[in-house]
């Protein structure tokens, strides 16, 4: 069996390797001459319409790292950001639902910290700042002054995602392929409120499951 080389999009990445595309040649098991022997077979199948039962928190990690990966960082630096401005997306709206209280600096009458996150620097990922710091290993995105572990995040996505974590990662990089850089931080998250799963409003969707449609987010990328 032959690969295309030229058909195949290896996306980097120290788990993720996802091959989109592919054209295989079946080379018929008679002669070119035989009796039976047919002409290779190179149609791709089309894909048919998928959708997966998750939550938002990790579709909004694994859409953040993306979006940071195609802003130019590294996969394991993405990783990081796209936990972070997670947490920081959830910690918000928690608070907007009562779920959480508000910062420390609210309830002494006084306004929220901006800085003393353990922060060096902010990257707006997903139109939200996220609290950064460069380490030996790179950029990580932190909580109060510890970084995020890409390697946690990894192991988070898959729990998740399962099975399905290499295709809805491959929707989702060729959704930001079809924008520039520069134009994808513009409307990352109005993407994502286009094709984040559907829950019921307030607390009854609090960490409640819905379906993220694979077609949807195909069709975001014209």
């Amino acid at each position: 069996m032959n690969r295309a080389k030229d058909q195949c999009d290896f996306r980097p990445g120290p788990v993720f390797a996802v091959c989109v595309g592919d054209v295989v040649s079946l080379q018929a098991k008679q002669g070119a001459g035989g009796r039976n022997s047919r002409a290779p077979d190179t149609r791709i199948p089309a894909m048919a319409a998928k959708s997966v039962k998750i939550n938002r928190a990790p579709v909004l990690t694994l859409w953040g790292a993306v979006v940071a990966q195609r802003m130019g960082y590294e996969w394991e630096e993405s990783l990081s950001l796209g936990r972070g401005v997670a947490g920081l997306n959830a910690q918000s709206k928690g608070r907007r639902l009562g779920i959480f209280g508000p910062p420390k600096g609210l309830e002494k009458g006084k306004p929220p910290k901006k800085v003393g996150l353990g922060e060096e620097f902010w990257v707006e990922v997903v139109g939200r700042p996220v609290p950064a710091k460069r380490t030996e290993d790179g950029v990580r995105a932190v909580v109060r002054d510890a970084p995020i572990d890409p390697a946690k995040v990894e192991k988070y996505l898959g729990s998740k995602f399962g099975e399905d974590l290499d295709e809805v990662r491959a929707a989702m990089i060729d959704l930001a392929k079809s924008y520039k850089p520069k134009e994808l931080a513009e409307v990352a998250y109005e993407l994502y409120e286009k094709f984040r799963p559907k829950i019921d409003p307030g607390t009854k969707g609090w960490g409640q499951k819905g379906d993220l449609d694979l077609g949807l987010i195909r069709s975001l990328s014209g």
